[in-house]
């Protein structure tokens, strides 16, 4: 974890709260909003066909497993269609180590310790004053290769909070408004989703991420692929690999029947058994730990996130009825102190695993021939102030980076770098040159066919971007 700031564990600590009905939420600051999600029922349950273990929220009504079992077989009989993937960098990532304008006069002299040599990482090809850092060279590939919408200032009109809990609300709901207790992916599943599919809107965490909070459907996490497993009781050994030889067979028989129960359930017995094989190498077996993940993602990371970002893949590859994911990083990036050590190579606190875990995924994708189904978008909920402090860190900017991420994505630089000196507000941090709800409503309308005026408030007066082909 990169050093957070009492704030910013505060922000985190309450969100875990909120998403934990019944439990109490920690002590909420005067001015701060709730975070997205509050109140929101939760209940567990064990997707028994697959052995995979959800947290359900804002179901509308109290349904049996087995009913939300048939609203997913159902759910996953239909045409897969276009994923969004959302993934959070916590606490405000420094956007001018990720893109760092080596060729500004005001660089070095801003950034006296922490600033990067010209030439050690790849030059950003769309503005030779950017550079990207050494260990986002992933990125500066993919980006090479049309998949990557880089942008390098993106954020909102005067945001003068500079506070963690504001500034990732507003990103979380979609609007700067501290009232809003729906996220805007929330709100899209509100409007294409149903009743009985809970692995609509998924979360890959302990707790669910406020983006994903909905008002009318639910929505579901769930933490590691190695906590998958695949049973029926009694069964084991040799039976239970002849058990395993015939789901395919008897399920295909159930599809070809045309009987709609039949089908129903030869459906459920595939796609349990596609998963099953989907997810063996993620599976720890005797005492052993989890076996190694697939190619590009980093082996033996000191986290959870390529984990989760490999278990994304193969779920969307098993057939899962997935539209909407939420993934954040464990490692913290709200470098206050020491920011070095974080943006070293081989350093435990996630920005090299990060970059390419985040590079690996889109590969991953890739190889089994679902990336023009999926688009990635990075965010965190600022940058940092380009003037470092006296602990070698940065404290709360303004503008941050983002990234679209995506066979489809446009791979133009969305808004500009507009040099330091000529683009700092009033308080000396960096001034937005695309706002993220310009984002929001260009990733809605051009990737998901949504009207982005039933999901941002006040979606007409953003201009809209390009973000895909």
């Amino acid at each position: 974890m990169g050093c957070a700031c009492n704030e910013f564990n505060r922000a985190a600590l309450l969100r875990k709260g909120a998403a934990r009905a019944g439990r109490g939420l920690p002590a909420v600051e005067r001015g701060m909003p709730l975070p997205a999600g509050t109140g929101l029922s939760r209940r567990q349950f064990v997707l028994s066909s697959a052995g995979v273990l959800l947290s359900v929220y804002g179901a509308g009504r109290l349904l049996a497993p087995e009913a939300f079992e048939a609203g997913i077989a159902q759910a996953a009989s239909v045409p897969a269609g276009r994923v969004i993937v959302g993934i959070y960098l916590q606490g405000g990532i420094d956007s001018m180590s990720v893109l760092a304008p080596v060729s500004d006069p005001l660089y070095h002299q801003y950034r006296q310790t922490l600033g990067l040599a010209a030439g050690s990482g790849p030059t950003f090809a769309e503005d030779a004053a950017l550079m990207w850092h050494p260990l986002a060279s992933g990125l500066a590939q993919l980006h090479g290769e049309g998949k990557v919408c880089a942008m390098p200032t993106i954020g909102y009109t005067d945001p003068m909070n500079q506070s963690h809990f504001t500034s990732r609300h507003y990103y979380e709901v979609g609007a700067l408004d501290a009232n809003l207790l729906s996220g805007w992916l929330g709100r899209y599943l509100d409007a294409v989703g149903t009743q009985d599919n809970p692995l609509q809107g998924l979360c890959l965490d302990d707790s669910l991420q406020p983006s994903l909070a909905t008002a009318k459907v639910p929505v579901a996490t769930l933490d590691l692929p190695s906590d998958y497993s695949f049973w029926a009781q009694g069964v084991w050994g040799p039976p239970q690999d002849i058990m395993y030889s015939t789901f395919d067979t008897l399920g295909q028989a159930g599809i070809d029947s045309h009987d709609p129960a039949m089908g129903g359930s030869g459906r459920a017995a595939v796609m349990s058994n596609t998963l099953r094989k989907q997810l063996l190498p993620y599976q720890p077996t005797g005492n052993q730990q989890a076996p190694p993940l697939p190619a590009n993602y980093p082996q033996n990371a000191s986290d959870s996130f390529p984990a989760r970002m490999a278990s994304v893949a193969a779920m969307l590859a098993a057939g899962f009825p997935i539209k909407a994911v939420s993934v954040s990083t464990d490692s913290v990036f709200d470098t206050h102190e020491q920011q070095s050590s974080v943006f070293a190579s081989g350093s435990s606190d996630g920005f090299g695993e990060a970059m390419q875990t985040i590079y690996a995924f889109q590969r991953d994708l890739e190889a089994r021939g679902l990336d023009d189904r999926v688009l990635t978008l990075v965010w965190s909920e600022f940058g940092r102030r380009p003037q470092e402090n006296a602990s070698g860190g940065t404290d709360h900017g303004a503008a941050g980076c983002g990234f679209v991420v995506g066979t489809n994505a446009a791979g133009k630089m969305i808004g500009e770098w507009a040099g330091i000196q000529g683009a700092l507000d009033s308080l000396g941090n960096l001034t937005e040159t695309v706002d993220f709800r310009s984002v929001y409503c260009s990733v809605l309308e051009q990737w998901l066919g949504q009207d982005a005026a039933q999901i941002i408030p006040g979606a007409a007066a953003y201009q809209r971007v390009a973000v895909v082909k």
